[in-house]
């Protein structure tokens, strides 16, 4: 094999490393996240040795029942928590309260399932608990530098009141994982790549990585990112071949397969090659959402971001995010008129997680109803995640996750960007 061969793929080696390299991996990237004060590291004999989740009993009172499933709407409802887990929900005179339980006054309120963020970046157990204040009690990584996103989800399993219940991404399926490749010695091969991670062997390689490590889902990216002003959003850096690589070596394993995309072709490539969802997709065409509705390929627009990109102080950016907003909005719009499934994610990243409450009020903006709104930060968004039985609704068998807001969402969805309590798995939440 010469240098130019030896440039394109990655050498023979065996499948990555086993317990020993995935215990260090984990427990260096939970000390990252600054997880390892509050649970034992993932990987480690104590995980495997840890408690049960701390949940909580409690009874909320009193207040008005939203279910976005039927959009049914019950005054002076109950909703009963036992061990994290909701037991009943619905009218007080058909609910059996149980004595003595802790008890959470809703009275005059509005009682709604706790929110789905299906985009967040985390790296910090901060950052985690900030999310869980302001309403988001479950979420999906859209990827971290150092696998701090499964030390996260180790976190919301021990500590359910300090994390989402999170679906992680692990390290970025890219062109160029930068300072990626220090994250495990089963990457370090991929920085001898002139053209970066975009051969099969490599891009399997990553892939197959993120799994080994414990990653929920796969993220990869068809163009490049609109948040970096060098970089030209509607440049493709992956072909519909090479995601089509990706998607394989993810199903081979049962995952699927969330895509940073924005050019119209980039979209198409994306969804055709099998993602399971499109995330931002500013300029995604009709024939790729009739596409999307086919295969039921959910849309991630990140409205939030986007809005976010138009207050920068950047001038690039600033231009960028005042032209793609209107568009994005047009595009959610067309998706929710054709059919295709969307869910709310606000992209937070860098240490400022947005409310996804701010989500809901732009998909609202952009032409959904109050309650299709809501639906995209929970049912929706619940079924995206693989987690449509345990949340997105408050009803028996499912997490005692909740957001007691200070009015009505059909008539104003500001309510829920500063909701008055959060319940995390029975637990009371103090809110931001």
């Amino acid at each position: 094999m010469d240098s130019k061969e030896r440039s394109m793929c990655v050498d023979p080696v065996p499948p990555p490393a086993g317990h020993l390299t995935r215990r260090g991996v984990l427990t260096a990237a939970a000390v990252l996240a600054g997880t390892t004060a509050l649970t034992a590291a993932p990987g480690t004999a104590a995980a495997a040795r840890r408690p049960a989740p701390r949940a909580g009993d409690l009874v909320i009172d009193g207040g008005t029942l939203l279910d976005p499933a039927t959009g049914a709407v019950v005054e002076d409802g109950v909703v009963v928590i036992r061990d994290g887990i909701v037991r009943a929900a619905g009218a007080r005179d058909g609910i059996e309260v149980p004595a003595g339980a802790a008890r959470l006054d809703a009275r005059g309120r509005w009682v709604l399932p706790g929110l789905v963020d299906a985009h967040i970046h985390f790296n910090t157990v901060d950052e985690a608990s900030d999310a869980v204040r302001k309403g988001a009690t479950s979420a999906r990584s859209g990827s971290t530098n150092f696998y701090q996103d499964i030390a996260v989800r180790e976190l919301a399993r021990q500590v359910p009141g300090r994390a989402p219940r999170l679906k992680a991404a692990g390290v970025f399926v890219t062109p160029d994982l930068g300072d990626t490749v220090l994250a495990d010695p089963d990457l370090t091969a991929l920085a001898r790549l002139a053209d970066g991670v975009r051969s099969p062997e490599a891009l399997r390689r990553v892939v197959e990585v993120n799994l080994a490590r414990g990653a929920d889902v796969i993220k990869t990216r068809v163009n490049e990112r609109a948040g970096l002003p060098e970089q030209d959003p509607l440049t493709q850096v992956y072909s519909y071949e090479q995601l089509s690589e990706i998607v394989s070596a993810a199903g081979r394993r049962g995952k699927g397969v969330l895509c940073h995309s924005y050019s119209e072709q980039g979209c198409h490539d994306a969804v055709t090659a099998g993602i399971r969802s499109l995330e931002h997709g500013v300029y995604v065409g009709e024939r790729t959402l009739r596409e999307m509705r086919r295969r039921n390929t959910f849309f991630t627009p990140t409205l939030t971001a986007m809005a976010g990109l138009a207050e920068s102080s950047n001038p690039v950016l600033a231009e960028r995010g005042r032209t793609y907003l209107p568009i994005l909005k047009d595009a959610v719009r067309a998706a929710h008129e054709l059919g295709v499934p969307l869910a709310a994610g606000t992209d937070s990243s860098g240490g400022e997680v947005d409310p996804i409450g701010r989500e809901v009020q732009l998909m609202h903006e952009a032409g959904l109803p109050p309650l299709e709104a809501i639906r995209t930060a929970t049912t929706s968004a619940a079924s995206l995640l693989g987690v449509e039985r345990e949340a997105g609704r408050l009803a028996p068998g499912f997490s005692g996750d909740a957001v007691v807001l200070s009015g009505d969402p059909h008539t104003d969805l500001s309510v829920l960007l500063a909701p008055l309590h959060v319940v995390r798995a029975g637990q009371v939440v103090e809110p931001a």
